[in-house]
């Protein structure tokens, strides 16, 4: 779990987190080492006959290998973010990146395949296919993919990264054969399977218990610190965020403010 000091409140704390002065690009500044790039996305929505920004000029870039806690009061933007850096949602203006890759210029297709390859789900909603057995769910993103099922590398894919989340022994069991936490553990391993550019993180602790929660955030924190992985999880949870890099948090929209290595009484402080 990572420990340290927290930075100030306000976007003129942020440190390599707002875009760069002098006319310069934010993706030129900083793409070649970003997982994940937005450069003044705003998403609009018309309610009640007037236009509300769900994000207002947020640009921001996440190194690889980095794990981000995205926090807000319930409505401030965090999941509008979300869905616009994950590509489920068009920024009305502004430019998303994963890597190199500008999803403006993306067909509806092409997100679709960007989504399933590049871009791996956890969400507290866990969507495992009680049909199917614990392996075949962490395999589906290589058979959406148009990998065969009877090949069997793609089963030997499977199996490894259950190994990473300790459920090899449970490939063959079915999902409700397993308690929750080790239900969330299959979820990750679905997200690992594709080796993705970045894993997104919908409140993946928010329905678990403490130790079950810490288990799964130590899976996290394995991706990222032994597989080189990038990790965004949006999460209401002060000790949830303790685990990660760096937390930003967001009010109206916007970014407001930052900490490196956040620990959970300055992360509760700042909200």
């Amino acid at each position: 779990m990572s420990a340290g000091g927290a930075a100030g409140y306000g976007e003129a704390s942020f440190h390599g987190a707002v875009a760069p002065r002098g006319g310069a690009r934010y993706e030129d500044a900083f793409a070649p080492e970003a997982a994940l790039t937005l450069d003044g996305v705003t998403r609009s929505y018309r309610r009640g006959g007037r236009s509300v920004n769900a994000l207002d000029g947020v640009s921001l870039a996440v190194p690889r290998g980095r794990f981000l806690a995205v926090m807000g009061r319930s409505g401030s933007g965090k999941s509008t973010f979300l869905q616009c850096s994950a590509g489920l949602d068009r920024p009305t203006s502004g430019t998303v990146h994963i890597g190199g890759t500008d999803l403006a210029k993306m067909s509806e297709a092409g997100l679709t395949r960007l989504r399933r390859d590049r871009i791996g789900f956890i969400f507290q909603a866990l969507n495992l296919v009680p049909s199917l057995s614990v392996a075949e769910n962490t395999a589906l993103p290589l058979l959406l993919a148009g990998a065969r099922p009877d090949d069997p590398s793609v089963r030997e894919r499977a199996l490894r990264v259950l190994d990473s989340v300790g459920l090899r022994g449970r490939a063959d069991d079915a999902p409700s054969e397993l308690s929750g936490g080790q239900q969330q553990r299959v979820a990750i391993a679905r997200a690992l399977v594709t080796n993705p550019a970045v894993i997104f993180g919908d409140e993946p602790t928010g329905a678990l218990d403490p130790a079950t929660a810490t288990d799964v955030l130590t899976l996290l924190r394995d991706a990222v610190d032994k597989e080189g992985h990038t990790v965004v999880m949006v999460t209401h949870d002060p000790v949830a965020a303790s685990w990660t890099d760096e937390a930003i948090f967001i009010e109206d929209g916007r970014i407001v403010g930052r900490l490196d290595h956040p620990d959970p009484d300055t992360v509760a402080r700042t909200m």
